[in-house]
């Protein structure tokens, strides 16, 4: 079975993860899917598999060479995000793209367009795998999945390539910030690691946000319109003065590199109650616990102005940046930066506008850097992914191996 086979295989499993269940993994079906690949990987006879009733499956691919050489360990992650539906998706190849919108969904004139996604042109003469339109494709993160599998496939079938032990891990719910939560890494074994989950060829990052969420609920008194005055406290109206408290060029769509934000996700509302949700994110953790206090000082303001406390915050940190963690022991990027080299791929390093599961294992130990996956538009319709992105991840993959075991 191809590397591409096996991607479009997993992208029918429906794995999407829910922040709601308090459960680990938090929907059944990601054990459906975990279940499946324990099959594979039996079938592939690597060594040492467990998959454990929180749905984390490891395997070992062994080493091949008589001498003492670091484990190594690839890392993916099996749910896709809750923002948009995972259950039938049916794939289609556009093969040798020409630059031109790409109909998704004919009937319902959903287009992938250049001219909302100017990445396509990077792609033009490759074959692209696109969804029909009404649910996200899964390449975040089943690439990672099929080119970690297909490169020990690989390796397998060519023992003239010599490498170490490898060690391989699945986990459920990164989308929802958990996948590292259970994530054994004393039982995983290995020295470091690279999570296949970033996007474009060639990205190559030990940099993320700094990261937490800010729920703040906001009290009212309802009462009949008709005799409010004086009495109602409509806590949607206060809502709306605080997020007009909030920088408006301190948002995801106003911002780049590595610059922060507050992104407001979530409204929920009536007189009575209302609550926001924000995720707070900066690279940079001074900034980063400068925000946290923004947002804790504008909350007593505001309260002081209306005489009375009725907004409340409930604040968490989620993941830092690993930047700490790996910049110490930077040879493990330099493999990676060398191994995408070797193959003819300009390596980009750069911030993670966002996290992975490698943030939170650096911070328990395992030094975990981030590598392209492949593909692009993740969380929606408009998700693709090319083959040859797949290929040169799968081959990064092997060429670390490689080169890791030509380096002790």
């Amino acid at each position: 079975m191809t590397v591409i086979e096996r991607f479009l295989k997993y992208v029918t499993f429906d794995t999407q993860s829910d922040d709601s269940t308090s459960v680990t993994p938090s929907t059944a079906k990601q054990m459906v899917f975990a279940q499946y690949l324990k099959n594979e990987l039996e079938t592939l006879e690597l060594e040492d598999i467990s998959l454990d009733e929180h749905g984390y499956l490891f395997a070992t691919l062994p080493s091949n060479i008589d001498r003492e050489v670091p484990t190594i360990g690839f890392i993916a992650h099996l749910d896709t995000s809750p923002d948009m539906t995972g259950a039938n998706v049916q794939p289609r190849i556009v093969k040798n793209y020409d630059g031109k919108d790409i109909a998704l969904c004919q009937e319902d004139n959903i287009i992938l367009s250049p001219k909302q996604f100017p990445e396509l042109l990077s792609h033009k003469n490759e074959d692209l795998i696109v969804t029909n339109g009404h649910t996200l494709l899964g390449a975040d993160d089943k690439a990672g999945i099929a080119e970690i599998i297909g490169a020990m496939a690989y390796l397998k079938a060519h023992p003239e390539i010599k490498h170490g032990k490898i060690r391989i891990g699945f986990n459920p719910d990164e989308e929802i910030g958990l996948g590292a939560h259970k994530f054994d890494v004393e039982k995983f074994g290995a020295q470091w690691a690279y999570t296949m989950d970033g996007s474009e060829v060639g990205e190559l990052e030990f940099e993320n946000f700094n990261a937490a969420m800010a729920k703040i609920i906001i009290k009212g008194r309802n009462v009949h319109p008709g005799y409010a005055k004086d009495k109602m406290i409509n806590s949607q109206l206060i809502a709306n003065r605080l997020i007009t408290l909030f920088p408006a060029n301190e948002t995801p769509e106003t911002t780049t590199g590595y610059e922060g934000f507050f992104h407001l996700i979530g409204v929920q509302g009536s007189v009575e109650e209302t609550t926001l949700s924000y995720i707070i994110r900066d690279h940079d953790i001074q900034k980063f616990e400068a925000r946290k206090a923004f947002i804790t000082s504008t909350v007593d303001q505001l309260n002081k102005d209306l005489g009375q406390e009725l907004i409340f915050i409930e604040m968490k940190d989620q993941y830092y940046n690993m930047r700490s963690k790996v910049e110490p022991l930077m040879h493990i990027i330099d493999i990676a930066f060398a191994a995408m080299k070797e193959i003819g791929i300009e390596p980009l390093v750069k911030p993670i506008r966002g996290g992975t599961d490698g943030a939170q294992l650096s911070f328990k130990g395992l030094p975990c850097p981030n590598i392209f996956a492949g593909g692009l538009n993740f969380h929606g319709r408009y998700e693709f992914v090319p083959i040859q992105s797949i290929e040169k991840a799968m081959a990064v993959i092997v060429k670390i191996a490689e080169m890791t075991a030509n380096r002790y």
